[in-house]
């Protein structure tokens, strides 16, 4: 059995590991309720206009924009959309898990890498994939203009013809304590069948004015997307992690208090038998 002292030292280790979780389970709850409303905004205008353009597309010449071309796929790109920092549950490697199956199926020379987050850079760089990008340290100050940077280095890649298709791995926000894995086609723009134009509507200028307009915005706004519902997702899971942990310590603490009273009361029992005895000794 451990002495007093040191069951003693580590009962205070605990109870400030106890405050640290408590402090960043707080401060992650505040992230996450801006990151969520954020990403409500977003949503309605995101759908929208995804549903805009799949109206649209099987009523234009595909040959009018090269981001609307549909290759045979012989060479795909991921963007594989992780954090910063850890201590966020399984976060992180639920989505490095799902992106490493898929990319190890098609061949990890048959697939480049753009890694948005320290955690994706770190895993698919130590395993000697082939990275084009790496985005880090931009999620304190978030903004659409890192949807657009990250956005345009994406879509060069496909229009300069070095992959026929790009797909995107990132964590959905469904409610605070699900956070659903998704991989997403980005390019090239496709309709799934039975979707398409359902109403004789009226487009000025044109489709095809419509449709050069709105693409590019599109595909900025996907990004935008994937960031917000990433960053949220982030939030909640690593709120729930430090209050799973907050937990674990209050109970660590429990154990070790009654370990302590055990040991201090063995401690007592045995000093008393030793006085007693020696009494004895002395008669």
């Amino acid at each position: 059995m451990a002495n007093l002292k040191d069951i003693r030292d580590r009962i205070k280790s605990v109870k400030s590991i106890q405050k640290v979780t408590k402090a960043m389970k707080m401060v992650a709850a505040a992230k996450m309720r801006r990151a969520q409303e954020n990403m409500e905004q977003a949503r309605p205008y995101s759908s929208r206009l995804t549903e805009i353009i799949q109206n649209l597309l099987p009523e234009v010449d595909r040959d009018l924009l090269p981001l609307l071309e549909v290759r045979d796929v012989n060479r795909v790109a991921y963007v594989v959309v992780t954090s910063d920092k850890g201590l966020a549950g399984s976060f992180n490697s639920s989505v490095l898990r799902k992106a490493e199956n898929e990319i190890d199926e098609l061949g990890k020379d048959n697939v480049d890498v753009f890694c948005v987050g320290k955690k994706a850079r770190d895993h698919f760089k130590v395993r000697g994939y082939n990275i084009v990008e790496t985005h880090i340290d931009f999620w304190g100050d978030l903004n659409f203009n890192h949807a657009i940077k990250i956005g345009n280095g994406i879509v060069s890649h496909f229009l300069n013809g070095h992959v026929d298709e790009i797909r995107v791995v990132y964590n959905e926000f469904v409610n605070v304590a699900t956070q659903m894995v998704l991989t997403e086609k980005l390019l090239p723009l496709e309709y799934e069948a039975g979707e398409g134009a359902v109403a004789d509507r009226l487009y000025e200028p044109s489709k095809d004015e419509i449709v050069k307009s709105l693409v590019p915005r599109h595909l900025n706004v996907q990004m935008w997307k994937y960031l917000l519902e990433s960053f949220a997702s982030e939030q909640a899971a690593r709120m729930v992690a430090m209050e799973n942990a907050t937990s674990n310590s209050e109970d660590m603490i429990k154990d070790l208090t009654l370990e302590f009273n055990k040991a201090r009361q063995a401690a007592i029992t045995t000093e008393m038998l030793e006085i007693v005895s020696g009494a004895e000794a002395l008669n």
